[in-house]
C-alpha cells in the first residue's frame, strides 16, 4: 500500500538501528538500575518476601532500616549505624530515597539530583559494611556509586528517557543540578 503509515515496530527498528550501540547499554544500565531501586523500595514497603518478609512490612508499620541497621552492620562505625536502627526519619529518608532515585533513573529526569544522591546513599551504606565481606574495600555498593556517577555524566536521561525534554524547561536550565 503506498500510502500506509509505517507501523510503531518499523519505527522503533529504524530508531534502534540509527542509535550508537554504546546508548543501548548506558540505557539498559540505568534502566536497570532504577529497577533494583525500586524493587527494594517495594520489597521493603510491602514485605514481598525476597529481602523483607510480610509481617516486616513498612505498610504495617515496622522499619525498613531496624532489620540491616541493628543486625548486618559491622566495622569501626557499628555504634553509630545501630543507634539509628529503626529511627522513623532515617526510615522516611531511606524509602524516599529509593523510590525518587528509582523513578528518576527510570524516567531520566532529575539525573544529577538522583545520581549524587544515590552515590551517597551508596557509600553510606558501603561505611556500614566496612570492611567488605569478599575483598579488602570494594563491594557491590562502590560498583553502584561509580555506575550512578558516570550516569550523570554521560547524560544517560537523555537516551530512552525524558532527559532532553526535561533540560529544555527555562527553570531546570537554570538550576543544573535539577537536569
Amino acid at each position: 500500500l503506498p500510502h500506509a503509515r509505517p507501523s510503531p515496530i518499523y519505527i522503533i527498528v529504524i530508531y534502534i538501528m540509527k542509535r550508537k550501540k554504546g546508548d543501548f547499554i548506558i540505557a539498559i544500565l540505568r534502566i536497570s538500575l532504577a529497577l533494583i531501586f525500586l524493587w527494594a523500595f517495594f520489597d521493603k514497603l510491602l514485605g514481598l518476601s525476597f529481602a523483607t518478609k510480610p509481617e516486616n512490612a513498612w505498610i504495617l508499620g515496622k522499619s525498613p532500616t531496624s532489620g540491616f541497621l541493628a543486625n548486618a552492620v559491622h566495622g569501626p562505625f557499628k555504634t553509630l549505624y545501630n543507634s539509628m536502627a529503626g529511627n522513623p526519619i532515617v526510615d522516611w529518608l531511606f524509602m524516599l530515597g529509593l523510590l525518587l532515585i528509582g523513578l528518576s533513573l527510570l524516567f531520566g529526569v532529575f539525573m544529577n539530583l538522583a545520581s549524587y544522591s544515590g552515590a551517597l546513599m551508596m557509600f553510606l551504606m558501603w561505611m556500614s559494611l566496612l570492611p567488605p565481606e569478599n575483598h579488602p574495600f570494594i563491594d557491590d555498593h562502590i560498583i553502584y556509586l561509580f555506575t550512578l556517577i558516570a550516569l550523570a555524566k554521560l547524560r544517560a536521561g537523555d537516551i530512552f528517557g525524558f532527559g532532553k525534554k526535561w533540560k529544555n524547561i527555562k527553570f531546570i536550565k537554570k538550576y543544573k543540578i535539577l537536569q
